[in-house]
């Protein structure tokens, strides 16, 4: 019953969140001064009048804003998400032959940002003011400081170009059917992304952890422990390697929102046919239908993540699990 509530009131949660999201987000384009219909008839060329006066009836030019929203939303409950200008298919079947590409880069480089962070989080946080911790400290403020296309166009310039080692970009080799491409090829056109996107946003968990574990090795329990002669190796595994890690699962499953930024600006210097290049591509040429789509699907996107984490927090730590009840 308890279980029933607290799903129910999360469902509550993220459908207001979803609807906040896609008031702002209409209000937003119903304030550019981009015409809808104007950019769509430079799209396929000259029109008669009575198309012209159909599509400004589709788009419902001249009601008022509050109508308009109404209906595009009483569309979208229905399933029906619009058509692209740009790429002239339904909305839905953009995001889902998007998002198969961007999950894959987000996971990876997710993935890999989680472990190498938490691991120099914790290699800085057991070496506190020892040279690891003052070259991985820089490191990280570098990294940080360091926009994810410049990093991605650097990795671009170095190892595609001059060493040849990776491909310039796309997600897979030119003038091969998709059905023909192997595991191998993909991943070999997915690695400077992944990689580029990763070593992006591993240094706030990193620092964090870095900082969460100092705190645990301060506490009087390990000082306890430490005068009682237990290593530092048992003191971590012991210690700090369980009070550092519900932390970090925190953090990066926070990163959502971040990581998909990050991966709109990948995409686009590696070419990478995903959603953030969907999007990108959508915003410059006013795809107004793709803008909103992408908009509430992202924003749904992050509202899983949150979700795991929490259902993630009882198995990590069954007291926080025992408090919830």
């Amino acid at each position: 019953m308890k279980m029933a509530k607290r799903f129910t009131i999360y469902m509550i949660r993220v459908i207001s969140l979803l609807f906040a999201v896609s008031v702002i987000a209409f209000a937003l384009v119903n304030a550019s001064p981009v015409d809808p219909v104007q950019q769509y008839i430079m799209g396929i060329g000259p029109v008669s009048e009575e198309q012209r006066a159909a599509l400004e009836a589709y788009w419902g030019v001249g009601k008022p804003p509050v109508e308009r929203y109404f209906s595009w939303l009483s569309a979208l409950l229905r399933g029906d998400f619009g058509t692209s200008l740009l790429y002239r298919r339904p909305v839905i079947e953009i995001i889902a032959d998007r998002f198969q590409n961007s999950l894959v880069l987000m996971m990876c480089a997710w993935v890999f940002s989680g472990i190498i962070g938490f691991s120099l989080g914790c290699v800085m946080g057991m070496n506190r003011d020892r040279w690891q911790d003052k070259i991985i400290r820089k490191l990280c403020y570098l990294l940080s400081s360091v926009p994810t296309f410049w990093l991605g166009l650097v990795f671009l310039m170095v190892f595609a170009v001059m060493l040849g080692w990776f491909p310039v970009g796309f997600s897979t080799p030119i003038g091969i059917r998709s059905s023909e491409v192997t595991i191998g090829q993909r991943l070999h056109h997915l690695v400077l992304p992944a990689v580029s996107l990763s070593l992006a946003t591993f240094s706030n968990i990193a620092l964090h952890t870095r900082q969460k574990m100092i705190d645990v090795m301060n506490s009087e329990y390990v000082l306890f422990a430490r005068a009682r002669g237990e290593s530092r190796w048992t003191l971590f595994c012991r210690h700090g390697l369980r009070n550092t890690v519900l932390p970090a699962v925190t953090l990066q499953f926070a990163s959502f929102a971040e990581l998909f930024g990050g991966s709109v600006l990948a995409e686009n210097v590696f070419s990478y046919p995903g959603l953030g290049s969907a999007v990108s591509a959508a915003g410059l040429n006013s795809d107004v239908p793709l803008l909103l789509g992408i908009t509430l699907f992202s924003t749904l996107f992050v509202c899983v993540g949150n979700t795991i984490a929490n259902l993630l927090y009882g198995v990590i730590d069954p007291g926080m699990r025992e408090v919830s009840r």
